[in-house]
């Protein structure tokens, strides 16, 4: 009840009539502190010490709760706003804003009359007393990477309690003050023009002087709070209870601990457990083929869901979890698995309509049977459901750069070189180069064969973790063109890759032979593979590349066809 109040308030303070949960969430209450314990994060290998807690995942999310303290919420309210933010927002904005909108949403309260928003928070006033000030300049500077995000200690809390006094300060002057923020964003995100002369320009004052006034408005204490009705769509009755068994319940605390990284292996062996004693559990049978699954022993994951999905076929994950099995084990190019993947996702959205991770997935297999319309749709239902899933967003400009569509593609790739995940900006900076290739190549009036869609990697938002990671570069990085990109066709009848990380390729077009270099194998523009291979001989490819000499040219993309 308590968090579908807080979802209901949101929603109508977003203006939203319903606010999707694009991750299903999971909420478990435990009866006391040594039980809470067990799921706690590890420091040190010791349970650190919490009232509650938020563990997210692509699939399931949790929330976990110490009912034996007097208020386990404050927590896990900060959390769930994040989660209903991502369902709502689309716009990535900076920490200080994320946090502080975080903290001023999580003091939700509600009766039957009313709910009250931005109950100020006396321990936010008490730390900045206490700890001292971060200058707001500096406050705007700190990103997701940043030592003060992540390391525990006075300044993260400093950097917290602040980002909240200041969210506290906009929403009490907020006619005047969110169309500033706006134009802050605007300048620092779209324009890059740095802090403090973004500060200057969007708020009307400087840097120190925004200090002061914030300084002068949290010593007054004069912070005001949000009452409005209580919104009427609130569900109240119509719940059911039901008992749960005790492998049922096992199956509940191993599947938290499978999506916590310091207890996954301790979860393998409690699903295990559970079916010793109670073979059929179709809970511990799907999540030790999860497992399995993440360990990428397929065949074993393959069973366990084959026996999960016959004793619930009622249960979206499984479905979900057989046709992820099917993309990890082969990707798009098993023609003969397709249909029996589509299939399954269907079966897991129609279970679950509002499950994003299924939408993403399917709209690429759609596509790569020749079905641009539905999987168009598809993809853009999962950005639809989850607008801040970065991943979905990539995802749908490959759809479109799939389906030769450029002019559609290239301002979402241009948004997501700023992404804060460096992983995203590089991945997206580097397509970005071919998609602005690819216009190019319309505009000069080029023809694409039909029936050849270009080949681009689906990533879901667990992609696969490379054991050694190439660095990751600046947004928008990828290796600049000089001179004009040219195309062309041939076999591939040779990979030199005694020069690592580069790799020179043997291409024969018509008459001529061609040395095509590559700069660095694992930031490639590849598309129809999902990895480079120094073995590829006799292989049908499409080429952008930037002529270097007379047969040698730097290759821009590399289609395997």
């Amino acid at each position: 009840m308590r968090f579908e109040q807080m979802r209901a308030v949101f929603a109508t303070l977003m203006t939203k009539g319903n606010v999707n949960i694009p991750v299903p969430l999971q909420i478990v209450a435990f009866r006391n502190t040594k039980e809470f314990r067990q799921f706690a994060p590890l420091w040190h290998g010791k349970p650190t010490q919490l009232a509650g807690l938020f563990q997210g995942g692509e699939d399931r999310s949790f929330i976990m709760l110490d009912m034996s303290l007097e208020n386990p919420w404050s927590v896990v309210f900060h959390e769930y706003a994040h989660q209903l933010m991502s369902g709502s927002l689309a716009q990535h904005t900076d920490p200080w804003f994320e946090e502080g909108f975080a903290e001023f949403f999580s003091t939700i309260e509600v009766d039957n009359k009313e709910a009250r928003v931005g109950k100020p928070s006396q321990e936010a006033y008490l730390v900045l007393q206490q700890a001292g000030w971060i200058r707001v300049a500096d406050l705007f500077k700190v990103r997701h990477n940043s030592q003060t995000y992540n390391e525990s200690g006075d300044r993260r809390s400093v950097f917290y309690a602040e980002s909240n006094m200041l969210m506290h300060y906009i929403y009490d002057n907020q006619a005047q003050l969110l169309p500033r923020v706006g134009a802050y964003f605007d300048l620092t995100s779209n324009k890059r023009v740095p802090v403090e002369d973004a500060i200057q320009q969007a708020f009307g004052m400087s840097p120190a002087q925004l200090d002061k006034t914030l300084h002068d408005y949290v010593s007054r204490g004069q912070y005001k709070y949000y009452p409005i009705p209580t919104p009427a769509n609130i569900v109240t009755s119509g719940y059911t209870t039901a008992s749960l068994s005790a492998a049922d319940s096992n199956a509940i605390m191993a599947d938290i601990h499978l999506h916590s990284p310091d207890y996954r292996d301790k979860a393998l062996e409690e699903f295990q457990e559970i079916l010793k004693t109670d073979a059929n559990n179709a809970a511990a049978l799907r999540g030790l083929g999860y497992a399995y699954l993440q360990k990428k022993q397929f065949s074993e994951a393959a069973d366990y869901f084959r026996r999960a999905a016959q004793l619930d076929s009622k249960d979206p994950r499984v479905h979900y979890y057989s046709a992820l099995l099917m993309n990890r084990e082969g990707g798009f190019a098993d023609r003969e698995k397709l249909p029996e993947m589509i299939k399954e996702l269907e079966a897991a959205i129609a279970l679950d309509p509002n499950f994003a991770e299924p939408y993403s997935l399917l709209g690429f297999a759609q596509g790569f049977t020749g079905d641009w319309e539905k999987g168009l749709a598809n993809m853009q239902k999962a950005v639809a459901l989850s607008p801040r899933n970065s991943w979905y967003q990539f995802n749908l400009a490959q759809m479109f750069l799939n389906h030769r569509q450029p002019d559609q593609a290239i301002p979402l790739l241009q948004s997501l070189t700023r992404d804060p995940d460096p992983q995203v900006a590089q991945r997206a900076g580097q397509s970005l180069v071919y998609a602005q290739q690819m216009k190019e190549m319309v505009e000069r009036g080029a023809q694409f064969q039909e029936g050849e869609p270009v080949r681009v990697r689906v990533e879901t938002t667990e992609p696969d973790e490379p054991e050694n990671p190439p660095p990751p570069s600046k947004p928008g990085s990828a290796t600049p063109t000089a001179g004009p990109v040219k195309f062309m066709k041939g076999t591939l009848t040779g990979v030199d890759c005694s020069a690592a990380p580069g790799a020179v390729l043997t291409v024969v077009s018509g008459t001529a032979t061609w040395k095509m270099k590559v700069a660095d194998v694992n930031r490639a523009v590849l598309l129809g593979a999902d990895k480079f291979s120094c073995s590829w001989n006799k292989q049908k490819v499409a080429v952008n590349y930037v002529e270097t000499g007379t047969g040698e040219g730097r290759v821009i993309s590399l289609e395997i066809q």
